[in-house]
C-alpha cells in the first residue's frame, strides 16, 4: 500500500476513536515522525525505486539498534584521525633517493631508513584499521540484511545503522581518492621491504622489524598495491558475506545496496528532500555513498549495476553527479569508471558508456 494511503488510513482510525484531541495529535506526530523517516512522497513508478528520506544528519539508535551501533562506533570514531594523517602523509622520497644515489654511505642509508620506519608504523595503522572497517561492515550487512524485513524496511526502521553505513562508504572513497594521490605510500613501502630483506641477508638487527613481520608485510603489500584497496576490501567482505551467508537470498543483500543508492539519488534530485539537509557536507556525502553502493552493487551482484536487470538506475545517478559542479566530483566520476567491474560488459548501454566518457 502507498505510504500516503496508508497514512491516511492509519489517522483516519486514530480520529474515528474516542481519545482526547491532544492525544490524538500525538499519536499522529508520533506516526508521521517515527525512526526519523520523513516521508512526504509517493513513490508512483515502481522502477524509480524505494523512495523516503534517510536522515544522515540526526538518525538515533534504538534500543534494538545498539549493541551493533556501538560495535562499529568504536571504529567510526577513529576514521577522522586516519584521513587527517593519510592527508598529511608526506613521504621519505628525498632520503630514499639520496640513499640509494649514494648506496655506499652509511649515514645516507641510515637517515632513509630512519625516516621510513615511522611512516611504515603509519601504513601498518591504515592496513589494521581496514580489517576493522571489514568487520564493521560485516555486522552492519548482517543487521541490515537479516529476516523478516525487507532491505526497505530494514534501512527505513534502522536509520542510525544504515547512517553508519554510509559513513563507512563515505571515509573509503575519501581515503582511496588520498591515497590514490600519493606515490610515496607505494615509494616507501618498497624501499622498507627491500632494505629489509637485504638486512637479513647480511644478518643486520633490523628496527621496526617487529613492527612489520614477513607475513603482515605481504598482506600490507597486496592492499596498497590496489588503486582503490578500501573499497577493495569492502567488496570482499561483501562478496564474502554473501558466500558465508548461504541460507540468505543474494537478493537481500543486493537489495540492501540497490536501496540505499536509489534513497541517495531521491534525496538529491529532490528539491523538498534537499532543503531539509542543514549541512552542506551532506550533498556531497550522499553522492559519495550513492557511488560506494554502486560499487559494492557491481561487484557483488552477478551481471552488475549497469545491466537493463540492475535495481539501481544508473542513468539518473550519473545525471545527479554531472548536475553537480565539475571539479567536486570528477574523482566520483572516476570511480564508477575505473573502480566497477561490468561497466564494459556487452550488456551495458551504449547511452551509460557514453554518459561515463
Amino acid at each position: 500500500m502507498p505510504f500516503v494511503l496508508k497514512t491516511s488510513c492509519y489517522i483516519n482510525s486514530i480520529r474515528s476513536r474516542n481519545f482526547p484531541l491532544r492525544h490524538q495529535e500525538d499519536l499522529i506526530n508520533w506516526y508521521l515522525n517515527m525512526g526519523n523517516l520523513l516521508k512526504v512522497l509517493t513513490c508512483t513508478d515502481l522502477e524509480q525505486g524505494p523512495n523516503f528520506f534517510l536522515d544522515f544528519e540526526n538518525a538515533q539508535p534504538t534500543e534494538s539498534e545498539k549493541e551493533i551501533y556501538n560495535q562499529v562506533n568504536v571504529v567510526l570514531k577513529d576514521a577522522e584521525g586516519i584521513l587527517e594523517d593519510l592527508q598529511s602523509y608526506r613521504g621519505a622520497g628525498h632520503e630514499i633517493r639520496e640513499a640509494i644515489q649514494h648506496p655506499t654511505d652509511e649515514k645516507l642509508q641510515e637517515k632513509a631508513w630512519g625516516a621510513v620506519v615511522p611512516l611504515v608504523g603509519k601504513l601498518k595503522k591504515f592496513y589494521e584499521f581496514s580489517q576493522r572497517l571489514e568487520a564493521g561492515l560485516r555486522g552492519l550487512l548482517g543487521a541490515l540484511t537479516s529476516t523478516p524485513y525487507s532491505p526497505t524496511q530494514h534501512l527505513e526502521r534502522e536509520q542510525a545503522l544504515a547512517k553508519q553505513f554510509a559513513e563507512i562508504l563515505h571515509f573509503t572513497l575519501r581515503f582511496d581518492e588520498l591515497k590514490m594521490t600519493n606515490p610515496a605510500i607505494q615509494n616507501d613501502f618498497s624501499y622498507y621491504r627491500r632494505t629489509l630483506s637485504r638486512m637479513r641477508i647480511n644478518n643486520v638487527p633490523a628496527e621496526g622489524e617487529n613492527e612489520v613481520n614477513n607475513e603482515l608485510a605481504n598482506r600490507m603489500s597486496l592492499f596498497y598495491a590496489e588503486a582503490t584497496p578500501m573499497l577493495k576490501t569492502l567488496s570482499d567482505a561483501t562478496t564474502k558475506f554473501v558466500s558465508e551467508n548461504k541460507n540468505l537470498p543474494i537478493e537481500n543483500t543486493t537489495d540492501c545496496l540497490s536501496t540505499m543508492a536509489s534513497v541517495c539519488r531521491v534525496m538529491l534530485e529532490t528539491p523538498e528532500y534537499r532543503s531539509r539537509f542543514t549541512n552542506e557536507e551532506t550533498v556531497s556525502f550522499c553522492l559519495r555513498v550513492m557511488v560506494g553502493v554502486i560499487i559494492l552493487y557491481d561487484h557483488v551482484h552477478p551481471v552488475g549495476a549497469f545491466a537493463k536487470t540492475s535495481k539501481i538506475d544508473m542513468k539518473g545517478c550519473i545525471k545527479v553527479l554531472k548536475d553537480q559542479p565539475p571539479n567536486s566530483v570528477e574523482g566520483l566520476l572516476n570511480a564508477l569508471r575505473y573502480t566497477t567491474k561490468h561497466l564494459n560488459d556487452e550488456t551495458t548501454s551504449k547511452q551509460i558508456k557514453s554518459m561515463l566518457q
